[in-house]
């Protein structure tokens, strides 16, 4: 190219960029994202971008990394909810920006929040006598918390009055081994000994045969798990409630109580089986917190708890707001947040009701005993878990199976088809026996079980017909270790 063709060509450039400059400056937000010196913007990593960019390169540059993560309806791992109406995504976007703890300036979504307190708790059979009380929260982590915060202020007020020595030794929460890491946490962070009873092949819930031995007079409360993230079991509540009510007559001073993790199962147990008496119908559960981003229906994330009455909720873990001119109750531990998902949890409530709960929540275990009966008939696993409560179905391999392949195979084949199904090893006592778990939501159909019952099958097939020798995995590289089963 000779000097003078060169020179052409520069300003030409020169006259192009200036054209854009100037064409940008009078359109400004209209710039077309791709084909323009817009799409040079960078991405910021570590550093803040030292320019704005317009909103349209952004929103088009985040949508388009965004694109490689997986398919959310096909993520059979988790509970959080993946789907919500139009309606309801465009009411929660419309009140992003208020901030749920201002009950003053938003009466009206603390209004709405009160609502949401009354018409779980009366799902729950909270008596109106014993004047409940309770919150939203941040997912239910924050819920749980709460509600170990409850018993544990109780246990000192018992402990002082009853002259009990509680500087000497730690306090204990009695749990299952299949507990949720949220209490873990709890535990750790107030200097709380947990002691964990271990699940078996015969206890795949809390042992009711062995649970009361680990309780003393430095118990501050016991743990009930309505929806186990391993396996979707129930623990037996009404039962427990017995055994701690036969406890307590012999020791008034230091009674037990209970609290409900209800993190899956409360927000399905009233609608698909409401003569199971799990909730405050009992005497001793004094607690019970939930997930309303699970099986509430709402989008991340949103939690509840409740207590029985004012005398389960210590006074010190009470607040008070300025709110219409007087005074609201609060306890939720987070501050500033958005009011949006309490929107999102009442216009559900207001939207399905009881009936249209009840129907989502049957109609999605029933696809997932489709999915249970279609695993089953592969002869290949034992069914530790068939959507009996809740649209969850769990296996291990059979010993006798005799394939040279594992679930963490499985579960990488059926990735690589975007289903994600996870395989992890069971908790204390139970370390050496992998499972695999898969969990539905009400927007997972038929059509897709049946799409993803005939990947697995076909997956199956090409593990077993593989002649490569597949790698044993060290007990560390196994997917499972860490897997959070649950998303609080």
């Amino acid at each position: 190219m000779d000097r003078k063709s060169s020179t052409t060509n520069r300003k030409s450039a020169v006259r192009v960029n200036d054209a854009l400059a100037a064409l940008n400056a009078e359109t400004q937000y209209l710039t077309p994202i791709f084909g323009t010196a817009a799409s040079g913007a960078s991405m910021p990593n570590k550093r803040i971008n030292k320019d704005p960019v317009e909103p349209q390169v952004a929103l088009e540059m985040i949508r388009e990394y965004l694109k490689v993560e997986g398919n959310a309806t096909q993520n059979l791992a988790t509970f959080c909810q993946t789907y919500m109406e139009p309606a309801a995504a465009q009411l929660m976007a419309e009140n992003f920006e208020k901030n749920a703890i201002d009950k003053d300036e938003y009466p009206m979504t603390a209004d709405l929040e009160n609502r949401c307190v009354d018409i779980i708790g009366d799902l729950w059979h909270a008596g109106s006598k014993e004047e409940p009380m309770g919150t939203s929260t941040v997912g239910s982590s924050e819920a749980c918390m709460l509600g170990g915060l409850a018993m544990l202020f109780r246990w000192k007020k018992l402990a002082d009055q009853s002259g009990l020595d509680r500087y000497g030794r730690r306090p204990n929460l009695v749990i299952s081994s299949g507990y949720q890491v949220c209490w873990e946490k709890f535990c750790r962070y107030w200097d709380i000994e947990m002691r964990t009873v271990p699940l078996d092949m015969e206890h795949l819930s809390l042992n009711m045969d062995t649970v009361m031995e680990y309780v003393d007079d430095y118990t501050i409360g016991i743990v009930a798990i309505l929806g186990i993230t391993y396996t979707g079991k129930y623990d037996d509540v009404h039962t427990l409630d017995r055994l701690v009510e036969l406890y307590n007559a012999d020791h008034a001073a230091l009674p037990i109580r209970i609290h409900v993790d209800g993190a899956s199962g409360g927000m399905v147990a009233p609608f698909v089986e409401p003569e199971l008496e799990w909730d405050f119908r009992l005497k001793n559960v004094w607690s019970i917190s939930t997930s309303g981003h699970k099986y509430g229906l709402v989008y991340p994330g949103v939690g509840w708890v409740i207590w029985r009455g004012k005398k389960a909720l210590p006074e010190e873990l009470i607040f008070w707001v300025s709110y219409l001119g007087g005074e609201e109750a609060t306890m939720a531990i987070n501050f500033s947040r958005s009011a949006s998902q309490i929107v999102g949890q009442y216009y559900m409530l207001m939207r399905n009701g009881f009936y249209g709960y009840k129907e989502i929540h049957q109609r999605t275990i029933d696809v997932a005993r489709y999915m249970a009966a279609e695993i089953r008939k592969l002869g290949l696993f034992d069914m530790l878990e068939e959507a009996k409560q809740i649209p969850i179905v769990c296996w291990r391999l059979k010993d006798n199976a005799n394939v040279q392949w594992t679930l963490y195979d499985l579960e990488d084949r059926m990735r690589m088809h975007g289903w994600m199904i996870p395989a992890y090893p069971m908790p204390e006592n139970m370390q050496d026996i992998d499972v695999q778990r898969l969990v539905l939501r009400q927007d997972f159909g038929m059509p897709l079980a049946i799409l993803c019952i005939n990947e697995m099958k076909k997956q199956i097939e090409i593990l077993n017909g593989a002649r490569v020798v597949l790698q044993d995995r060290e007990e560390s590289d196994k997917p499972g270790k860490g897997f959070d089963h649950s998303g609080r």
